[in-house]
């Protein structure tokens, strides 16, 4: 008996980092214990892997009379996950002579079923992109978690079912698959696998609302954060989950970050290539918003990385979790600080939020007289604060629909002719960005003190833009943020300058709900 040492990983925050996984077998009465700050999880595994090991045809450690040690270093810091089943059994069975290779450039991960069978696991992008750091040739993952580790590229993927594959892979009988999704066909990466998902909604069948529906182009365009309020039952929802389908594909280094996001916040799934789209309940809790607990795990607003954060009611979300949200409207990350360090979670989304003007609804509205107090309207409009609404960039009024629009046949733009603007639109912008040198993907991402060097204005749209803002008393904030909705729209017309109808168009979307 001796002592055998293999290579695994686990998963803080975002970010992967190396564990080694040392087994000493010696004679004497059973015993298996784990040391390094393992969780329960990690402690229970014991049983899996004793029962795996015995399920493969192998020798059972308990009749064998052997004492097990199991030491996961560095050891003073806390472990959590069932990932490190597979490197235990095969450290396991390297100290007990019944396989023989050199783990040196190998790292392991998965968790064992009491059969053997390995099944897909979290984070497995995250520790892939980690093996590459630490020059690791190989990588063995579960079957099922292949596709998403091999988005890394340099590194040899393979893809296992079962513990008995792996033994047999390394006893030369049986090779375990290795692939590679962007070697597999030499084309563009995104071109091959993207695929739409099929619950868009489409443009075509939101029946009127046209201010509502030029707004989110323009939004989609430039990656602004849009609020839609009106009565309720006006299509407010419907725009927003059909606000997706005129965004473009993710690009090959997106598809990257948000699979990695998305890895580990859940199991093994279909590689996501288009924009995300979440949309929590508004009793939604602070952490599940933001990200947060034990060992940091990314909410919703990160999990909306790259996509759209739709919330729905917004003013009836809890106050502290409306406030969250001024970190990851302004800079489009969160920080979440816990005992065990800080943590900065990637949050760069299109927030749209949909609300009704007051409790009841109806305030403004010609169809039905609004109910509500004079203190209830005050108390619902004191939930949105002003630095919240300062940073949503387009207001946008959603008015009920008349029946003759309800009942025409006639089909509107759908979704595919306005996404075309759209990615004809953010190609004109990143072409102007890449002139001056800036790796700048959208006008949302322009920072108020570039401004000036990234947006051009005519001698008028000068003069305009300076009356408005002295008139309406326009904070920095909201004076930066117009000017980037009008660059967008300037961006839609293929206009190198901002001229004064689009600071017009601009301007008519700054929140006017609670105008005296």
């Amino acid at each position: 008996m001796s002592v055998a040492n293999v290579k695994s990983s686990y998963i803080f925050g975002l970010e992967a980092t190396p564990v080694s996984v040392e087994v000493d077998v010696s004679s004497g009465i059973y015993s298996f214990s784990i040391v390094g700050l393992p969780d329960k999880a990690i402690d229970e595994s014991k049983d899996r892997v004793i029962s795996a090991i015995k399920n493969t045809g192998l020798l059972n450690p308990k009749k064998e009379g052997q004492k097990i040690i199991v030491s996961l270093s560095p050891a003073h810091i806390k472990k959590e996950g069932t990932h490190f089943d597979l490197p235990i059994a095969i450290s396991y069975l390297l100290a007990s002579k019944q396989i023989s290779f050199d783990s040196k450039d190998k790292w392991f991960v998965g968790e064992l079923s009491l059969n053997g069978d390995l099944q897909p696991m979290q984070g497995v992008l995250s520790i892939a992109e980690c093996a590459k750091k630490n020059n690791i040739k190989e990588l063995f993952v579960p079957e099922k978690n292949k596709l998403e580790a091999s988005l890394v590229p340099g590194i040899k993927v393979f893809g296992c079912s079962s513990l008995k594959e792996v033994v047999k892979h390394f006893g030369g009988l049986v090779d375990a698959e290795e692939i590679d999704v962007f070697k597999i066909k030499e084309t563009d990466t995104t071109e091959i696998i993207y695929k739409r998902p099929d619950f868009y909604l489409d443009f075509k069948d939101v029946r009127g609302q046209e201010l509502a529906k030029k707004a989110l182009e323009i939004a989609a365009s430039g990656g602004h954060n849009i609020a839609l309020y009106g009565p309720p039952g006006t299509g407010k929802t419907m725009l927003a989950r059909a606000f997706s389908g005129i965004l473009p594909p993710l690009l090959k280094d997106e598809i990257f970050e948000v699979n990695r996001i998305h890895s580990i916040a859940s199991r093994a799934s279909d590689l996501i290539t288009s924009p995300p789209f979440r949309s929590p309940h508004h009793t939604s809790s602070y952490i599940s918003l933001v990200g947060g607990g034990a060992n940091p795990r990314p909410g919703e607003v990160t999990l909306a990385h790259r996509g759209v954060l739709f919330l729905d009611e917004f003013p009836e979300f809890d106050k502290r979790v409306i406030e969250s949200l001024r970190q990851p409207l302004e800079e489009g990350n969160i920080t979440v600080a816990r005992a065990k360090g800080s943590f900065v979670f990637p949050a760069s989304c299109i927030v749209i939020i949909a609300m009704n003007p007051c409790p009841c609804g109806y305030m403004g509205s010609k169809i039905k007289r609004c109910i509500c107090r004079q203190s209830d309207i005050e108390k619902y409009a004191r939930k949105l604060s002003g630095p919240i609404m300062d940073r949503i960039d387009m207001w946008v009024p959603v008015q009920h629909i008349d029946y003759n629009t309800l009942s025409d046949n006639k089909i509107g733009e759908g979704s595919l002719e306005i996404g075309k603007r759209v990615n004809n639109a953010r190609e004109f912008a990143v072409e102007r960005f890449n002139k001056i040198g800036k790796n700048i993907k959208s006008n949302k991402e322009i920072s108020a003190k570039d401004i000036n060097s990234y947006i051009s204005l005519s001698e008028n749209a000068k003069d305009l833009i300076k009356k408005l803002a002295i008139k309406y008393a326009l904070s920095p904030r909201a004076y930066h943020r117009m000017l980037r909705v009008a660059r967008t729209i300037a961006d839609l017309d293929k206009k190198e300058n901002i001229n004064e109808e689009h600071i017009l168009e601009a301007f008519q979307y700054r929140p006017k709900m609670y105008e005296n």
